[in-house]
């Protein structure tokens, strides 16, 4: 599992920063969001019937045992009941609509920010985080999140609306019954505070914990293969339990809490009925209330300590949205790439003539590590450059510079003069073309891949580049030729998709060209005829080629040999091979490794 990530340590102050962050972030939403939470207050506060809508309907209750009922009374006081009631539902339904509404538009802009971010953030940071946590992050916290403002929220301002009315009316109907009920029920405030104080670590690390599971289950599956070829399933399964014991430990944690909140909060209605009753017979006894008093404060009762078990539920809810919406912001917040927008410069890559400098250039991933030192060359427009050396000298990373994915600490590199600093990623990433180790094909049909992102390219060119690479006889195999949709269920070889984001390479007219071990997963007979392709792909273009195999080099212009981040050779094949240092030491060594 990558490190680097901040730990998320749960606590009251990251509980109330983190919702009133989220509150901040919804604010384009407020209008909406108000109207669906008064719409949940009125809906509310019209369940509450007044103490002498009570004190009529028991009254004649009463009065229809002695004597007789009064029908008509009895309508209207129906009529009116059925009214509000029906204006309560209307306004929950208008409510429902509204939060629902407002749940998709934050869904969907939570994830488009998301998806946003990604393209904005250094290399660096994916280094050290897994996708499967990444991805955690754009799927079950944002539906946490949003999960919370569709149900929650309103439960919340509902039960808020009906605790502040039915408080109202308590202290309106008898002051001494309401400071008793409020006296029952202040042991459920602090025993829910307490709850909600030592709870919120538990709800923080189980989504962090869902982020770790869904990483590992990620790796595992995309190196299915190499599991099962190492045996490595009982190292890959004590991982598992591993993460899902922590997740299972902190779940129980964190639902035993939750759960602890609904049965105190019933003990605490009861008891306030209890209380209620208690004092009410002994007030009614010595004539200070009445008898409909006592049944009004038993319908309180039930008003007032309904919302106090519906708070303990939302805190609970709002407990995992906290955790959730710190772990999104955390990823909002993540370091970007510079900002470009005040580079005016711009390179047409149709008019690029195709030279490149390095001019001392020093980096390092790490402060206190440098890889590349001082590293200087100058490659001639059309020339085609060897990069070699041991694994871990720098190869990649030179190429890493040239394309910007990182910034150099110190030196320059030039670009037909001008220096990259000078220039956007993006018109950098538009004068190159690259073939890498990593095949990458998306779901789509195999033209589509092989024109990936340029509608220009007809299909005749792409046709003649699958047959310049061998690929066309392979292609025409297939059910719906050139048109067959790919997928992951597709059982291409590697060097097949590698010849594939050749044959793509081909088809682009960038005026550099990266080769990074393109021909490392084809065979020596295909490797042939890749390397004729690459003769040609090559052609009026200034081409870095990175290779272990050095037969694969010999052709090239400029052989530029890398150890411990230093140029130590440079100059073509005959004249390395002639010098019988480093270089020559390498090759050599590949055709007696390969003769014995």
């Amino acid at each position: 599992m990558p490190h680097g990530r901040p730990k998320m340590e749960g606590s009251a102050k990251d509980f109330k920063g983190s919702i009133m962050r989220l509150f901040a972030y919804c604010k384009p939403y407020m209008p909406l969001i108000m109207i669906g939470l008064l719409s949940a207050g009125i809906s509310s506060i019209m369940t509450i019937i007044g103490p002498d809508q009570l004190k009529e309907i028991t009254n004649t209750i009463t009065a229809g045992l002695v004597s007789g009922i009064d029908l008509d009374k009895i309508k209207s006081i129906g009529i009116a009941l059925l009214i509000i009631f029906a204006l309560s539902a209307v306004f929950s339904l208008l409510e429902g609509l509204v939060m629902a509404s407002v749940t998709a538009k934050l869904s969907k802009s939570l994830r488009s920010k998301l998806a946003g971010k990604i393209n904005r953030l250094p290399l660096a940071y994916f280094d050290t985080t897994t996708v499967g946590d990444t991805l955690s992050r754009m799927t079950n916290d944002v539906d946490t999140i949003c999960q919370t403002m569709n149900q929650s929220l309103s439960t919340l301002v509902a039960a808020f609306t009906l605790f502040v009315g039915s408080l109202f009316m308590m202290f309106k109907t008898s002051w001494i019954l309401a400071i008793t009920a409020i006296l029952s029920s202040l042991v459920g405030f602090v025993l829910m505070m307490i709850i909600l104080k030592n709870s919120q670590k538990y709800f923080t690390k189980v989504q962090e914990e869902l982020g770790n599971i869904n990483g590992h289950i990620e790796e595992v599956f995309s190196g299915h293969n190499v599991v099962k070829a190492y045996n490595a399933e009982d190292e890959v399964n004590k991982k598992f339990d591993e993460i899902n014991e922590s997740l299972f430990v902190n779940g129980r944690k964190s639902q035993f809490y939750s759960g602890l909140m609904h049965p105190i909060m019933g003990f605490v209605g009861n008891l306030g009925y209890v209380a209620v009753c208690i004092v009410g017979a002994v007030l009614t006894l010595n004539g200070n209330i009445s008898f409909g008093v006592i049944v009004a404060f038993m319908l309180y009762i039930r008003f007032f300590t309904q919302p106090l078990t519906q708070f303990a539920m939302g805190l609970n809810q709002l407990q995992s949205t906290a955790a959730a919406s710190e772990r999104v912001f955390e990823f909002l917040d993540a370091k970007e790439l510079k900002d470009e927008s005040k580079i005016t410069k711009y390179l047409d890559k149709n008019e690029v003539k195709g030279s490149i400098e390095f001019k001392d250039v020093e980096f390092g991933y790490t402060e206190d590590k440098t890889i590349i030192k001082g590293f200087s060359a100058k490659i001639k427009p059309g020339e085609k450059v060897a990069i070699v050396g041991p694994t871990g000298a720098g190869k990649t990373t030179i190429v890493n510079l040239l394309m910007k994915f990182y910034d150099i600490d110190s030196g320059e590199i030039l670009i037909d003069g001008v220096s990259t600093k000078e220039l956007t990623r993006e018109n950098i990433h538009d004068l190159f073309v690259m073939v890498l180790q990593d095949t990458w094909l998306f779901e789509g049909s195999i033209k589509d891949n092989i024109r990936y992102n340029d509608a220009s390219i007809n299909d005749e060119k792409i046709i003649e580049a699958c047959k310049v690479v061998g690929l066309d006889h392979f292609i025409k195999t297939l059910p719906d030729g050139y048109d067959t949709l790919l997928d992951d269920s597709d059982a291409l070889s590697q060097g097949q998709k590698q010849l594939m984001t050749i044959a793509r390479s081909m088809v682009d007219s960038c005026p550099f060209l990266i080769l990074d071990e393109a021909t490392s997963s084809v065979d020596t007979r295909t490797e042939i005829l890749v390397q004729k392709a690459m003769d040609e792909l090559t052609k009026g273009r200034t081409s870095f080629i990175i290779a272990h195999r050095l037969s694969t080099i010999r052709n090239a212009d400029l052989i530029l040999v890398l150890k411990d981040g230093n140029i130590i050779e440079q100059g073509n094949h005959d004249a390395l091979i002639e010098k019988k240092g480093f270089y020559a030491e390498l090759y050599n060594s590949q055709f007696q490794n390969a003769n014995e």
